[in-house]
């Protein structure tokens, strides 16, 4: 059985032509999955019984429920997905006084290799369908809560370039889901073929890791730097408008001795000269076995401090979920961990 769930309308569209229903039925089945939230072909009631029962001979809309979720004291809930029969994913719903954000994975494990990153260490599983990644906000109970989207979760968005687009297709769409733009915010390590492609085609808030502005360090931590290095990433981005309507983000990851000094900063300010931006200060959620550490709050703040004395924006972000394992992969590790036992 196919899944209708995450196909984009044109895609409808090829699949009722080639079962020989009328064109229009392509934006009934949009509108029943993505308007109407339908989990059922037999509750597009708007169609045909004749036609339901063709369509449901092949496909099925396709959601399926989170395996388990994990609740921090903070708010903060940690969803697991199954995805296949042997491969799981994680979606982090973080509830403020304000807003409620999820972070959706776009792959299962990472082949991108970032010493920081406990999903790099599954290694590169699997992209994940255009469902998946909607299924991730779609299925859980906070659903109709959720007020903004941030693919930051497992595995590196712009590797899974036409899932991610058709999923930002289907959110901001009329015929889809309906969102802002500036409620969803897609982050990346930095590959830039496919930065200019999301630039040009959506006006969805873009975020980057940068995590120190120096060559060596920066490929210590990131093999990505061999590649693309962020000089060049940000020479590309200076070609761009970014404003408060379309947001550039850097997040920074704060390592204790490694990127934390005034010498960072004086780079950081040189680097991102021109650019309408700000930076986001992280605490390092540590992982097992690292060499890596989170830097003292007191040298996270001055750090900040001294940046926003340049004129760059800065904040901190806070810490959420900790003692639920909510820095990404640990909760899909620890799954196929215990799988791998039974």
């Amino acid at each position: 059985m196919v899944s209708l769930y995450g196909k984009t309308l044109s895609e409808l569209k090829s699949i009722v032509d080639a079962e020989g229903l009328p064109s229009f039925t392509a934006n009934q089945i949009a509108d029943w999955m993505y308007h109407h939230h339908a989990e059922s072909i037999d509750e597009m009631t708007n169609l045909s019984k004749k036609n339901r029962e063709i369509l449901a001979a092949k496909y099925i809309v396709g959601l399926t429920k989170p395996e388990r979720v994990s609740e921090s004291a903070d708010g903060t809930k940690k969803y697991l997905f199954l995805v296949g029969s042997n491969r799981y994913i994680e979606a982090a719903y973080i509830p403020e006084s304000d807003r409620a954000t999820l972070c959706v994975s776009s792959q299962s494990g990472c082949k991108m290799g970032c010493l920081f990153c406990m999903t790099a260490r599954q290694g590169f599983q699997g992209n994940l369908a255009a469902g998946e990644i909607l299924n991730q906000l779609r299925s859980i109970p906070e659903f109709t809560r959720v007020t903004n989207i941030v693919y930051m979760g497992m595995g590196e968005p712009f590797d899974n370039l036409e899932n991610v687009m058709k999923s930002l297709e289907i959110l901001t769409s009329k015929w889809g889901m309906g969102w802002s733009a500036r409620r969803i915010t897609v982050s990346t390590i930095g590959l830039i073929p496919a930065i200019k492609q999301y630039i040009v085609q959506t006006s969805c808030h873009l975020a980057i890791s940068l995590h120190t502005p120096f060559d060596e360090e920066r490929r210590m931590l990131m093999p990505i730097q061999n590649v693309y290095p962020i000089a060049d990433v940000i020479a590309e981005l200076k070609k761009y408008r970014f404003s408060d309507h379309r947001r550039l983000s850097f997040e920074y990851i704060m390592f204790d001795g490694l990127n934390d000094t005034p010498r960072h900063v004086k780079e950081l300010v040189r680097l991102l000269n021109g650019l309408t931006c700000r930076i986001n200060l992280i605490r390092f959620h540590p992982i097992p076995n690292s060499p890596l550490h989170t830097s003292p709050d007191e040298r996270i703040f001055q750090f900040r401090d001294l940046l926003t004395a340049k004129g760059i924006f800065t904040t901190i972000r806070a810490s959420r979920g900790q003692d639920i394992q909510a820095a990404c992969g640990l909760l899909s590790t620890k799954a196929l961990q215990e799988k791998g036992r039974k």
